[in-house]
């Protein structure tokens, strides 16, 4: 036998699970909320806490900007390159060349720089000096060294020797012998 749903059929089928579902959800209620009662008669029973006090406000005093002590940001800055130009020609005839472009080994203070060793290239003798980064150079007579302008003056199998320019009193410059001598 095969079975035939009209769709009237099926809307009734749907209105007797509803009411089913509604008279099932009718039961599940309970009147009993005394627990509910218990918990807020228990709570406003409790004695008041106080109320905290504000935190207290710290004045701050006000801060008043003077704009004219201040240096004006869309100037550029004072370049050290030419103060130091200013100053040395203030003074006597020595003065380092700050016009010229930096060696390597100028950005490394005497004092960390080691002579190694020396090596002939084309009748030239040419010194090898180790930097604290662990990187050998070779220099030869007329390099700079030194953050004190050190400029090469004699080369041995033992020794640098080297004339650095260093300040004196203000404005004025005078020169001083230095070397390195051979440690490996």
């Amino acid at each position: 036998m095969a079975q035939n749903k009209t769709p009237l059929n099926r809307l009734l089928v749907y209105q007797l699970i509803c009411i089913v579902l509604f008279a099932l959800l009718a039961g599940c209620t309970n009147d009993d909320i005394t627990d509910l009662k218990q918990f807020v008669a228990d709570v406003k029973s409790r004695p008041k806490s106080p109320i905290k006090p504000l935190p207290e406000i710290k004045v701050i005093e006000p801060f008043v900007f003077k704009a004219e002590d201040l240096r004006d940001p869309f100037r550029p800055l004072a370049q050290p390159e030419q103060t130091e130009q200013a100053a040395a020609a203030t003074g006597s005839g020595i003065k380092p060349d700050t016009t010229r472009r930096k060696e390597e080994l100028e950005s490394f203070p005497l004092e960390v720089l080691k002579m190694v060793g020396s090596v002939v290239m084309d009748k030239d003798l040419w010194g090898l000096v180790k930097a604290d980064d662990k990187t050998i150079y070779r220099v030869k007579l007329g390099n700079y060294i030194g953050k004190n302008y050190g400029k090469i003056i004699r080369i041995s199998a033992d020794k640098i020797e080297l004339m650095e320019i260093v300040p004196d009193k203000p404005g004025t410059w005078r020169e001083q012998q230095a070397s390195l001598v051979l440690t490996e």
